[in-house]
């Protein structure tokens, strides 16, 4: 069970990752030479992530719901077959907006993956693993990120060059199969749906309709608040990071090829000659490392994640974390530029600090809900973030003429989203750290 999550969730990060890498090349190609200014990419980065947002959205509800009623590993499988097969299918896309369809449709699945991976490794473990376990399931998106970043790194994608990645986005298909017929059931949801059984004609009361009234109401409020922070952050602050870097690193190029070619013509009197290997090929490989050194911080601090809140309790823990992801996201989009000394070690703190909430999030959201319900409840929760995230990232790509292109003041002010955790965390109930809720 523990094995089927975490791979289930690592290569979901992985089909994160692979999006974000290729962006602006995909652009390039879809949007044709005549269509392919630097705003317009832009902006379509912005509609591309909030596809991203709104499907997840739909699909933790969607396979949450599911796996209440189906069971934890049957919708954790056609979640896994459900972004593999969408993504693969972007291989004979030529069209921008089919593009954009597709990877709504893709996100459904990954939307779905979360919370039926979380509750299926907090029910087949005893309550003293589940510190450490919630921090190694949230480790495993940021595996697929590094994953995805160093495919980036010694196979560059390029203009020419990027539609193989979806290849590889389409290979979790195999291990979607294999949870399907190898991983057995949750035990604790097998019980609970034995002794509701004699509900609704042996299908119980509706997950949502218990969720949505007293009194769970407002445990299912405070949940979707925390979940947002991290969403909203890692979307439409920390994700800036990779698109920033290749903006940065293309514009160098540019401005070496020019300077080599006026160099030449001065010297020989000829036509500007193609730039030097050394050139060359720099530009996907500097984002790429950029992904790289985000996600490694990422792994360690969404390991951290469980511990730290079992430590130094569930409320002060989001604190802490909100205060320090503010206060390294400040400091690097205003004080630092990609290629400056010190923006790397930035760049992997975001990553640390900033994702440390996908470690705090697994351990505490199963805490708020009875095993019943424990899916949609987490699903809800963690995913219904996702649809404020999409509306920040659509106004920020439609207000770029406003930034003017400057990717580091839309990373100050989308930062301040961690300020707005630093007050929510305290509305939240305290819950018993011992054992996970089986009824209420």
């Amino acid at each position: 069970m523990l094995t089927a999550g975490f791979v289930a969730w690592m290569f979901a990060g992985l089909e994160n990752g692979l999006f974000v890498l290729i962006h602006r090349q995909m652009m390039l190609e879809l949007l044709g030479p005549t269509g392919s200014s630097e705003q317009l990419i832009t902006q379509w980065f912005a509609w591309n992530q909030a596809a991203f947002m709104g499907g997840a959205a739909v699909g933790g509800w969607c396979f949450g719901w599911l796996g209440d009623r189906t069971g934890r590993t049957r919708a954790l499988g056609w979640s896994v077959i459900c972004y593999s097969l969408l993504t693969l299918a972007g291989w004979w896309i030529t069209d921008p907006v089919l593009m954009w369809v597709a990877r709504f449709l893709a996100c459904l699945g990954f939307g779905g993956t979360w919370p039926n991976a979380v509750a299926l490794v907090a029910e087949a473990y005893p309550s003293a693993s589940r510190p450490f376990l919630a921090g190694l399931l949230g480790t495993a998106a940021n595996f697929g990120f590094v994953l995805m970043g160093f495919i980036g790194y010694w196979w560059p994608v390029t203009d020419v060059s990027w539609r193989w990645t979806l290849i590889i986005g389409g290979l979790p298909l195999i291990p979607g199969i294999l949870i399907l017929v190898c991983v057995p059931e949750s035990i604790r949801w097998l019980a609970a749906r034995q002794q509701v059984s004699s509900d609704l004609k042996n299908k119980g009361p509706s997950p949502f309709r218990e969720l949505f009234r007293p009194p769970l109401l407002s445990r299912t409020l405070v949940g979707i608040m925390l979940g947002s922070i991290p969403v909203i952050g890692t979307a439409a602050n920390a994700n800036w990071v990779v698109p920033w870097t290749d903006q940065v690193a293309a514009q160098r190029q540019k401005a070496e090829q020019s300077v080599s070619a006026t160099t030449e013509s001065l010297s020989a009197g000829a036509t500007a000659k193609a730039p030097s290997k050394s050139t060359t090929g720099k530009t996907p490989r500097d984002k790429a490392w950029t992904m790289v050194t985000r996600s490694s911080g990422a792994i360690i601090g969404s390991l951290l994640g469980g511990i730290i809140a079992s430590i130094v309790g569930r409320r002060l823990s989001y604190f802490l974390i909100s205060l320090a992801t503010f206060a390294v996201s400040t400091w690097l989009f205003t004080q630092l530029s990609p290629g400056q000394p010190g923006f790397s070690v930035f760049v992997f703190l975001l990553g640390m600090f900033g994702v440390t909430y996908f470690g705090w999030l697994p351990l505490f959201l199963p805490e708020l809900f009875p095993t019943r319900v424990r899916a949609t409840g987490s699903g809800i929760s963690f995913n219904s973030g996702r649809i404020a995230a999409a509306i920040v990232v659509i106004f920020v790509g439609l207000r770029m003429s406003s930034f003017q292109g400057d990717y580091s003041q839309i990373g100050f002010w989308t930062g301040l989203i961690y300020v707005v955790g630093m007050f929510v965390i305290w509305l939240a109930p305290s819950t018993p750290a011992e054992k996970l809720e089986e009824s209420q």
